[in-house]
């Protein structure tokens, strides 16, 4: 089969571990063997996410006082592409021999009167308590909203509209190479007449339909931190959902600023003629392509009356 994996930045550095390089090689080994078992037999281009990795470079930046100003997130989203694509490609190089494995530095067009820009909604970065995060929204100027218990900033994120590498993606992956692509949500441009970058991250689970929609692929698989979408998530009451169509989903008001954005990326990708969409933990990525664990999307007209 032909997958387009989206892969949560969480998979290199999760909630509450410290952002040490050695933190996210350990969990580097763990997502490698995982993807390998996934990307062993079938054509593949992985998509990673970069929120946790995105936000320390973001603070880093704007604590360096011999800067005029911080470095802009479209270049910091490329930095990030640079470094978790290296990774990526090194290990999984490794892990399956005779495979080419290649990163490609993806740009995302977006639209520059995106109404999200005026309504940030990303999540980047670490999570703060209440009064961290008031004193970082006055010094810098940040919107933080709040993130299970603690406080994150949050960022624009425009809806993307063309992935601008996507003839090299597909070029690669014809010819049989694994693609690490559009890390992050790849890199933020407006594209009047000459691309240019803009201060937002797009959602790379979005992206990922996009791309696995135009390379026409059989099955969009999002890996992220837990089992299965969740009726109820986040109280005593959370039960998985094992199948389930996008739209029976979306009725349950997941959260914008994590499944959300899941389930609506599967129901893009379905509603273009995709025949599989999943969701689950990255650590049963293969339960979760052959339908034994996490959640099954269903088209509208697969659902039986």
């Amino acid at each position: 089969m032909r997958l387009v994996i989206g892969l949560g930045g969480n998979a290199l550095l999760r909630r509450g571990e410290r952002a040490d390089f050695a933190v996210q090689q350990r969990n580097l080994a763990t997502a490698t063997d995982t993807l390998a078992a996934v990307a062993r037999e079938h054509e593949a281009v992985i998509v990673h996410g970069n929120g946790p990795q995105v936000g320390l470079l973001a603070l880093e930046s704007a604590a360096d006082r011999r800067l005029e100003r911080p470095y802009p997130l479209d270049a910091l989203v490329a930095e990030t592409q640079g470094m978790i694509g290296y990774w990526l490609a090194g290990a999984l190089g490794t892990a399956l021999p005779g495979r080419e494995v290649v990163a490609v530095l993806t740009r995302t067009r977006v639209d520059a009167d995106d109404p999200a820009f005026a309504r940030p909604a990303k999540f980047i970065g670490s999570g703060y308590d209440r009064t961290r995060a008031d004193r970082l929204a006055a010094d810098r100027g940040w919107a933080l909203h709040q993130d299970g218990h603690r406080w994150r900033r949050v960022v624009p994120s425009p809806e993307p509209r063309e992935v601008l590498e996507l003839a090299s993606v597909r070029l690669l992956l014809d010819s049989g190479a694994i693609v690490i692509a559009a890390g992050g949500g790849g890199i933020p441009v407006t594209a009047n007449g000459h691309p240019h970058g803009v201060e937002a991250v797009v959602d790379k689970d979005l992206v990922a339909a996009l791309l696995a929609t135009e390379l026409g692929a059989d099955t969009l698989l999002l890996l992220t931190d837990v089992p299965a979408v969740q009726r109820d998530f986040g109280t005593p009451r959370a039960t998985p959902i094992t199948e389930a169509t996008a739209q029976e989903l979306a009725a349950l008001g997941l959260p914008d600023g994590s499944m959300g954005p899941k389930v609506e990326a599967c129901r893009r990708f379905l509603a273009h003629g995709g025949r599989l969409a999943a969701i689950g933990a990255l650590d049963e990525a293969a339960a979760v392509l052959t339908g034994r664990a996490g959640t099954r999307i269903l088209a509208a007209k697969e659902r039986t009356p």
